[in-house]
């Protein structure tokens, strides 16, 4: 099929929940990206951060086909060679007591309020169906029922009630919110370390320290959703060590499999998880053995090729070559690490034509909320590949579309 009958197609037969950028992909190595007429990108999405070790790294993808011809699915009915040591790892990486392996990210985020919900009940002694979850405004945990009933955003959650009752929405980044919404029936604060899909919006210096001191002294469990921000994304293994804190409950997903296959997982501490008995939570393929495979696979070349580091430095120079662009149009340009953003004034007419205009040049990025381009390259990315993309960034933000 040709691209245009592609496009055709899928408009005709798919739901309309995307509004993808007109270009058809068709195989993917490392940053790069090539369409379906041989034409090469540089990603600078990677699946939204799923794929932060680079498109079809060897490693993983040998890893998959290696456990794909053995065993890919028993289900939690029984054990399986895998898991055991996909627990181990992790929780050897991230400090995690306890592992609850799932598939998508909104997963792990509807296990962690099912968790946190019960542990109130069960050991903070939270009366009968009184359990608040504090979420911030502007959030984005994913696109479950579940999920958008706490979503401030109209798009998210106009005429899919009614929602479950018991969050209560503060704004991000406001310690002080924080303090006056909690009250004895809060069981924990759910809360992204970047809000990545409002725009890369990071919250004040000090801010999670503040946090983490305001949980402690009231007993309420803090979940960071790392799902966009952990494994590397920012310059660290997880956001949260940009402070020096520690999570209650951490949610990690997308680039634990480096895109090759679904795979999240709920990090936390025995008590939390603990309250989860047989039969009150699972899935059929949560923890599966391709996925703990791939998952290992994930892991393990982030830290022996040193991504990480690679995400700090090119990271900074990155965002500080994009700030030393001088157009008119730019409003800001923030981040940390290789999770960047460039705002857009609003007279500039909307990030999505630009991101049009960067495609033309031969670099994919995506607009969200209106006037922002976000910009998240895989972690493998070269500085000569980190200025081919400025080039691209310069002349499309500096000409005007």
């Amino acid at each position: 099929m040709k691209p245009v009958d592609l496009l055709e197609t899928e408009h005709r037969l798919g739901a309309h929940n995307y509004k993808p950028l007109p270009v058809v992909l068709s195989r993917g190595e490392g940053v790069w990206v090539t369409d379906t007429e041989g034409r090469r990108y540089l990603d600078c999405l990677s699946a939204y951060s799923a794929v932060n070790q680079g498109h079809c790294h060897p490693k993983i993808l040998a890893a998959m086909t290696e456990q794909a011809g053995r065993l890919t699915l028993t289900s939690r009915a029984f054990h399986n060679d895998q898991l055991a040591l996909f627990y181990e790892e992790i929780a050897a990486l991230t400090g995690a007591h306890k592992v609850l392996p799932m598939n998508s990210g909104a997963e792990a985020v509807e296990s962690a309020l099912k968790a946190v919900r019960k542990w109130g009940y069960e050991v903070k002694g939270v009366a009968e169906d009184a359990a608040e979850i504090i979420v911030c405004s502007d959030n984005f945990h994913g696109r479950t029922l579940g999920i958008v009933g706490f979503s401030t955003d109209p798009e998210a959650h106009r005429n899919f009630g009614p929602f479950a009752p018991g969050f209560r929405p503060i704004p991000f980044g406001d310690a002080a919110a924080l303090k006056a919404a909690i009250t004895p029936n809060t069981v924990a604060f759910l809360v992204e370390p970047i809000q990545g899909e409002a725009g890369v919006i990071i919250p004040p210096p000090g801010y999670f320290k503040t946090v983490r001191e305001l949980c402690t002294r009231h007993n309420v469990t803090l979940i960071l959703d790392e799902i966009q921000t952990g494994l590397g994304r920012t310059g660290r293994l997880l956001a949260e060590e940009h402070e020096g804190i520690e999570a209650d409950v951490t949610l990690v997903g997308k680039a634990l499999s480096g895109g090759f296959y679904p795979v999240s997982a709920v990090l936390s501490n025995s008590e939390v998880l603990g309250v989860l008995k047989p039969g009150q939570h699972g899935s059929t393929f949560g923890g599966n053995p391709l996925a703990c495979a791939v998952a290992r696979a994930a892991l393990r070349v982030l830290h022996e090729e040193g991504m990480i580091e690679n995400a700090q430095v090119q990271g900074d120079y990155f965002r500080e070559r994009l700030s030393g662009i001088r157009s008119n149009i730019v409003r800001e340009v923030r981040g940390r690490g290789l999770m960047l953003a460039v705002e857009l004034h609003p007279e500039a007419g909307g990030a999505r034509r630009y991101c049009e205009a960067l495609r033309d040049a031969g670099v994919l990025a995506k607009d969200t909320h209106g006037h922002t381009i976000r910009i998240a390259p895989p972690l493998v990315i070269t500085r000569d590949e980190v200025d081919w993309a400025l080039e691209r960034f310069e002349r499309v933000l500096t000409a005007g579309v």
